[in-house]
């Protein structure tokens, strides 16, 4: 693992009612045990519903909030879209672009990443760019070729370690079980890290965090993010419950220490 604090992020997708808020409570209660021990920053993205009164639940805590997509104007006619601005002002610090889901569903382009991305840096939030390669891409060969593509066509101006996180997320492992080997996880990372030398400069790349996403549990955390290059998870499903977010954020703290 790089020298960089690592960070554990939890992307709720689409999940979560005022209910669930019980859950961000529990978070703030057992981030606010552990203490300093949790060497690690923490992020919860829930849905965009929720934002204002997570924000408010986290409040005083070292917890931030984040969001899982924006527009890439500032505002206008774009009847059901939320933009940059809109969500720092709800209390968003961060947020989610480019995800698989947003690619292949909402037919996303690295360009339209690229600008939603410039949007979210103007709003004075930090953008976690997503990328990663389908389970055909993978049997094929291509997974850095593919990766390597998205990471120059998405990254926005001005890019640096304080304003961007890149995340690994293999399609083929998001919500399967599956993971790719740790061998597998280590040429990737390693590849974004060397592209963002030769895109940026190698001083900022090595600031620059690199998460990994897809199927990260409690059981496989130590060893995903003791791989060199992984500077923390993006989480789906294991971060909807605190006892499970917890867990990982403990299991990365531990390697991390």
């Amino acid at each position: 693992m790089s020298q960089i604090r690592p960070l554990i992020a939890g992307n709720w997708k689409m999940n979560g009612q005022r209910a669930s808020l019980h859950e961000i409570e529990a978070l703030r209660k057992g981030v606010a045990e552990a203490g300093a021990a949790l060497a690690v920053d923490i992020m919860v993205c829930p849905p965009a519903t929720l934002i204002a009164a997570a924000a408010a639940a986290v409040e005083g805590s070292p917890i931030l909030i984040g969001a899982q997509d924006c527009h890439a104007k500032a505002s206008g006619a774009y009847t059901g879209d939320i933009s940059a601005p809109m969500l720092a002002d709800s209390g968003a610090k961060a947020v989610i672009l480019g995800h698989s889901e947003r690619r292949s569903l909402h037919g996303e382009r690295d360009v339209d990443v690229r600008a939603k991305a410039d949007a979210v840096l103007a709003a004075g939030l930090q953008a976690i760019i997503c990328v990663g390669e389908t389970a055909g891409e993978w049997r094929l060969g291509l997974t850095l070729d593919v990766v390597g593509r998205q990471l120059s066509g998405s990254l926005p101006q001005g890019a640096t370690g304080a304003n961007i996180v890149i995340a690994y997320e293999p399609i083929w492992a998001i919500g399967t079980g599956l993971t790719p080997t740790v061998a597998d996880v280590s040429e990737v990372h390693r590849m974004i890290r060397e592209k963002l030398g030769s895109i940026l400069s190698p001083a900022i790349a090595e600031q620059i965090r690199i998460l990994y996403g897809g199927s990260v549990k409690p059981d496989n955390t130590t060893e995903l993010l003791t791989i060199p290059d992984v500077d923390g998870a993006l989480v789906g499903g294991a971060s909807l419950l605190a006892r499970d977010f917890l867990a990982i954020i403990s299991a990365q703290s531990s390697s991390a220490a």
